[in-house]
């Protein structure tokens, strides 16, 4: 019933591939801005569900690392494709209330038409947003059946990661995650402040964008330049911040330095008199 064909290597764990094997154990993969599950970062597993909707399995780990705990939610489908989108734990609150107002929807619709499917295939949307991400939440209709799509997308780029759970198992779905936070609760963790807002300048043809995001790592700065069609970005933990900020200011009291040097003032001068003595007329 999944209208998705997106994979993830980082679910080739045998937990993901046999219903009923081992769920113990910590994964490496963590809740980052990119969407990317980078290399070293040791997590521990603390809980997990495992559910089985139609021909799809679904896991609902709840993971803690250093900076807090997330839930990340793996679909596994009949054919093995995987996909999988990751929820602060306040945000898996949030979609747990979706849960139940799409759930009572569906529950009023009429027996499926296939001569009369909408022309968009959804009946219903609503969206969700939590620091630089931002979830797509479609109650579908295909000449398969209904099914609600969650698309989890990053703001400036990343990758789009998206599941699809079938509508009979709206409320299964909801009910497993509600235990888990009953469990473990709704708190993040980690930065309780106002994030300063983005900022943005322009140099040139470049555009340069700094955003301040958050995630179960912590708070970081992305730094991306843009120019017609090309893109990239930088990440700066804000740890690290103090020490990125000392590097630049120290280049930019060696550039000042190395131009209000003597040698520097003397090359100028010079050349300002070679212009002066070029533009004077020539004697007759």
């Amino acid at each position: 019933m999944s209208d998705i064909g997106s994979g993830d290597g980082d679910l080739g764990g045998s937990k993901y591939n046999a219903a009923g094997s081992s769920m113990e154990g910590a994964g490496r993969c963590d809740f980052d801005p990119s969407g990317k599950a980078p290399q070293g970062q040791t997590e521990q597993e603390l809980a997990t569900k495992m559910l089985q909707i139609q021909s799809k399995r679904f896991y609902l780990d709840v993971k803690q690392n250093r900076r807090g705990r997330f839930i990340k939610v793996a679909e596994i489908g009949a054919d093995g494709r995987r996909s999988q989108v990751y929820l602060a734990l306040s945000t898996a609150a949030e979609f747990r209330d979706h849960l139940s107002t799409f759930s009572d929807y569906y529950a009023s619709l009429g027996p499926p038409n296939p001569d009369n499917l909408p022309e968009d295939g959804k009946l219903k949307s609503e969206m969700m947003t939590k620091d630089n991400r931002r979830y797509y939440l479609d109650l579908k209709e295909n000449a398969r059946g209904r099914f609600l799509r969650v698309s989890q997308t990053i703001t400036r780029g990343g990758p789009r990661s998206q599941i699809a759970i079938p509508a009979q198992g709206m409320i299964e779905f909801r009910d497993a995650l509600t235990d888990l936070l009953e469990e473990f609760g709704t708190n993040d963790g980690g930065f309780k402040g106002d994030l300063p807002e983005e900022r943005h300048m322009k140099v040139d043809n470049k555009n340069f964008y700094f955003d301040i995001g958050q995630n179960n790592r912590g708070v970081y700065m992305r730094i991306s330049e843009v120019k017609s069609n090309f893109r990239t970005a930088i990440t700066v933990p804000e740890k690290c911040w103090t020490r990125f900020r000392d590097i630049f200011n120290d280049y930019c009291e060696k550039m000042k330095k190395s131009s209000e040097s003597p040698s520097s003032i003397t090359a100028d001068n010079n050349t300002i008199q070679q212009q002066q003595q070029q533009q004077q007329p020539q004697a007759k």
